[in-house]
């Protein structure tokens, strides 16, 4: 029988479909166009994205010269340096430059693989993620120095990606311009390390008072150990934190094998920082105002000034410890205290208030405050100018001018005294009678203009009894004539500028003469009595010439003593900002213990 074939054959018998050429070829031109297409699209859009990151990026040949604050550093009478505005920086240093350890070790704890990575630390990374992670905290970096160099010269702070990317743009051409010795010194001089300080060299001659060329080896790991936070391991904000980065340092270099652990042990127990200096802001803030119209413009300064360092500690610390100890009994909150050469005018040190950190007020010479019977060697230099001697009498006695009728502080009358008897124990009555037989307000006024007083007075009789308003400063130089023979200094604490190299000295004019020798010889005679056996008998000193004025105002409110001994005029100005009265300190207790103190230990 015939049967029909069947119509389809089995799947495995049934031959491939055929695909015509040309189909074929079509679809892998789709794919292809396709492909294309994107792989354009792509490289815009990772062009325009690169754009977008690297449109404001500061070109790095001229960022590595950047421009910065131009720095003021101020030196004290010894050279060491107290005080700096600005940007510090250094002397650049080659790596030849330095001793071997301080580049060692900014390598061994900033980034150990230094001389072995490319521009990235993919293994540094790795280890410090870990850490991260096995910490709960960010505990490590994986930064390079090279990456440091790229965000810290060139770029803000800001935690963007745009920011990161463009760091990784500024290594990869760090790494591509510079050689490893070369990125690291760019690092080692540019970084910051606390007190405006930028670069090793000038964070070395700040802490240690040494270039970096002369670092040994704990110095060297305390700069290296900064950067990490300059804020917590200045040594002059926190020396204990410092020292303990110190040994974490020494300790990474001994990990690193730059260091033996005898050595580094040996280095640890060598770090002593010297004790901290004194703040000597108020004085650091006069000299800035006084030298800033003598520099050129954006020129970096050194300034050689006249403090005296270890006076001025002195005068700090004293002043402290009288508010703190009676002063506070008595309600009395602040002070100022002013020290300078009698024969030049230069000031060796100015404490303008309590804490400086607390307010940088300068109460020595921006206040201005009654001073008391401290304003009374003016009114009688001008009677011993009209003729008078230290051994003529004068009445102290009830007298009325008007309504006004002045007592003593002691509410008695000694009658007929002489003239160096009334100043020793400050007779008010005298004071006016002088003034009246020495031609009045307007003559006094003279002399006290003559003398350095530049500010306003009044013109009326209540002049003799230190009714106007002076600052300490000018008063204290205005006592100095009575002490160097009868000139005028001008108060200066500037010896030398130096910028760009080149050392100029301010104009320095003589002292002009304002007072006859005899009559500044009565006036050192009558002044020394006030201490010898009058009000101001608290600042004597055993075996030493000590003269000078007390001074109290109405109601207890400011107390003074203006003095001299050894060369130096000492002024002293106790009393609180908003003016309420103290309890019964005087010119004659408080300042002039506080001279007293100053004085003995400047001996």
């Amino acid at each position: 029988m015939f049967r029909a074939p069947p119509l389809s054959a089995p799947p495995e018998e049934r031959p491939p479909p055929i695909v015509p050429p040309r189909r074929r070829r079509r679809w892998r031109w789709v794919l292809f166009k396709y492909l294309f297409i994107l792989a354009v699209w792509g490289g815009l859009a990772g062009g325009g994205a690169l754009l977008w990151f690297a449109w404001d990026l500061p070109r790095p040949e001229t960022a590595l010269d950047a421009t910065r604050r131009p720095s003021l550093t101020l030196l004290d009478t010894t050279g060491r340096l107290y005080a700096s505005y600005g940007d510090v920086v250094g002397d650049p240093l080659r790596l030849s430059d330095m001793p071997p350890w301080l580049p060692a070790a900014a390598v061994a704890v900033e980034d150990r693989r230094f001389w072995q990575h490319g521009a990235f630390d993919f293994i540094g990374i790795a280890r410090a993620a870990l850490v991260d992670l096995t910490t709960g905290r960010i505990a490590q970096g994986g930064s390079t120095i090279a990456q440091q160099v790229a965000k810290n010269l060139f770029l803000t702070n800001a935690r963007t990606i745009r920011r990161k990317v463009q760091e990784v743009l500024l290594t990869l051409w760090l790494e591509r311009s510079f050689t490893k010795r070369e990125i690291l010194e760019i690092w080692l001089n540019r970084v910051y390390l606390g007190s405006g300080a930028f670069g090793v060299d000038a964070a070395a001659r700040m802490y240690f008072g040494v270039s970096a060329r002369r670092v040994n080896l704990w110095q060297a790991a305390v700069l290296a150990g900064i950067p990490r936070a300059p804020s917590r391991f200045n040594p002059r904000v926190d020396p204990a934190a410092a020292t303990a980065r110190a040994k974490e340092v020494l300790q990474a270099m001994v990990e690193a094998g730059a260091l033996t652990p005898e050595a580094a042990r040996e280095a640890a127990a060598q770090i002593r920082f010297p004790p901290r200096p004194s703040v000597a802001g108020y004085f650091a803030d006069w000299i800035s105002e006084q030298v800033e119209p003598l520099l050129p413009p954006g020129a970096d300064a050194q300034v050689h000034t006249t403090l005296d360092s270890r006076l001025q500690a002195i005068a700090e610390s004293r002043l402290e410890a009288i508010l703190a100890g009676p002063g506070a009994a008595a309600g009395a909150t602040q002070g100022a205290v002013v020290a300078l050469d009698a024969a030049t005018g230069a000031v060796r040190a100015m404490v303008g208030g309590r804490d400086y950190r607390s307010g940088p007020y300068n109460r020595a010479v921006l206040a201005r405050r009654q001073p008391g019977s401290s304003f009374k060697p003016f009114v009688w230099t001008t009677a011993l100018e009209a003729g008078m001697t230290p051994d003529d009498t004068v009445l102290d006695g009830p007298i009325r001018l008007g309504t006004w009728s002045p007592g003593d502080f002691e509410r008695r009358f000694l009658g007929e005294v002489t003239l160096e008897t009334a100043l020793a124990e400050s007779l008010n009555t005298v004071s006016v009678r002088l003034l009246l037989k020495a031609g009045g307000p307007d003559a006094v006024i003279a002399t006290a203009r003559r003398l350095g007083i530049a500010s306003r007075l009044p013109r009326n009789a209540t002049l003799a009894l230190g009714t106007g308003e002076v600052s300490l400063l000018e008063i204290t130089s205005a006592y100095a004539a009575f002490f160097n023979g009868g000139h005028r200094v001008s108060p200066t604490g500037i010896d030398q500028i130096t910028t760009d190299g080149r050392t100029t000295l301010p104009a320095r004019p003589d002292p002009p003469r304002v007072l006859a020798p005899d009559i500044a010889a009565a006036m050192r005679r009558m002044l020394a009595a006030v201490v010898a056996r009058g009000t101001g008998r608290a600042a004597a000193l055993p075996g030493r010439f000590v003269a000078g004025k007390t001074g109290t105002t109405q109601d207890y409110h400011d107390a003074w003593f203006i003095g001299f001994t050894g060369g130096l005029m000492i002024g002293v100005w106790i009393g609180n900002d908003d003016n309420t009265p103290m309890k019964n300190i005087t010119g004659g207790t408080l300042p002039a213990r506080l001279f007293h103190d100053i004085a003995a230990a400047d001996s």
